[in-house]
């Protein structure tokens, strides 16, 4: 495994090299020795795939409040995704900066999100499959979001979105009084 840290404080990209023989491939997913590098004590407590249909398709951008602020390891299985992070960190330096990074079946990658960074991502495939890591379960009660069309964002999304859940067109605009989250 690498690690590549992007502009966001604790957002990194990681990069896998698979063994390959005649009999196919063997890639490590998961090595908590190896992520200690960029989180110690890294504890996963709840694994989920997303798997998504129509290439547009928007999900996010989700996050939970504190107390159950969670960090995310996310890889895609199958297809390929814009996976997108916004800080929403109050007092970072990059709060309400976004990142994106592709991911795919064959990119041979994931995207680590830590706590108060908001994720979302478009499928630029017909069908997409994300593998979620999770240190804290879902809390309904801590859920929260953004607009993925917020002006105070304004991510570029590569194509036309086709299709979001009525919770994401739910989310209201960024106002003056957001001043992010203690994660």
């Amino acid at each position: 495994m690498t690690f590549h840290p992007t502009p966001i404080a604790g957002l990194c990209e990681i990069r896998q090299a698979p063994f390959g023989d005649l009999r196919g491939r063997f890639t490590r997913l998961f090595c908590e020795q190896e992520l200690a590098a960029i989180r110690p004590g890294l504890h996963f407590t709840q694994i989920n795939l997303s798997q998504t249909q129509g290439r547009g398709t928007l999900r996010g951008m989700h996050y939970q409040l504190p107390p159950a602020a969670e960090a995310k390891l996310i890889r895609c299985l199958r297809g390929r995704v814009f996976d997108v992070a916004v800080d929403v960190r109050a007092g970072s330096p990059t709060f309400l900066h976004w990142h994106a990074i592709e991911l795919s079946e064959d990119g041979n990658n994931a995207v680590f999100i830590p706590e108060g960074v908001a994720h979302g991502f478009q499928t630029l495939s017909d069908e997409a499959w994300l593998l979620y890591m999770h240190t804290t379960p879902w809390t309904p009660a801590c859920e929260a979001g953004l607009r993925h069309d917020d002006p105070r964002l304004s991510i570029d999304w590569p194509i036309p979105v086709t299709n979001r859940s009525d919770r994401d067109r739910g989310y209201a605009s960024i106002d003056d009084a957001f001043t992010g989250i203690v994660a």
